[in-house]
């Protein structure tokens, strides 16, 4: 695939939105010094090309009870394309599983795991 070319403007605009998502076009080309239209045609251009691939919210982990960030490294047993798909569709199923990714090396691959803390989960518990 080919690399979009960037001028120092579509990088500002770009850096605006990670840091900023909630603003709006008029908004980041204020930003910028670009009116509307202008600022408009860029985000679509950005868009099309596939640099800016979507809108995402972060959440805060705690507020939603997951507060523990685990890191586990996996080791299968054979490397048939048959397992590694199946694995890597299984890892979809799971919600707390946020990232998957394929390694080289000792492990076949670290997925990062969200979950509740064992400290809160115990404390509940009627002894």
């Amino acid at each position: 695939m080919k690399q979009a070319r960037l001028d120092a403007t579509d990088i500002r605009i770009l850096r605006i939105m990670q840091s900023s998502p909630e603003l709006n076009i008029h908004e980041i080309g204020e930003r910028v010094g670009l009116s509307h239209t202008p600022c408009w045609r860029r985000l679509r251009r950005l868009r099309d090309s596939g640099v800016v691939c979507g809108r995402v919210w972060l959440l805060d982990p705690e507020q939603v009870g997951l507060d523990v960030t685990i890191f586990v490294s996996v080791r299968l047993k054979s490397h048939t394309s048959e397992l590694l798909e199946s694995f890597e569709q299984a890892t979809l199923d799971i919600p707390e599983i946020l990232q998957c990714y394929s390694m080289s090396g000792e492990f076949d691959y670290l997925l990062r795991v969200v979950v509740a803390s064992e400290i809160k989960r115990t404390t509940c518990l009627p002894i």
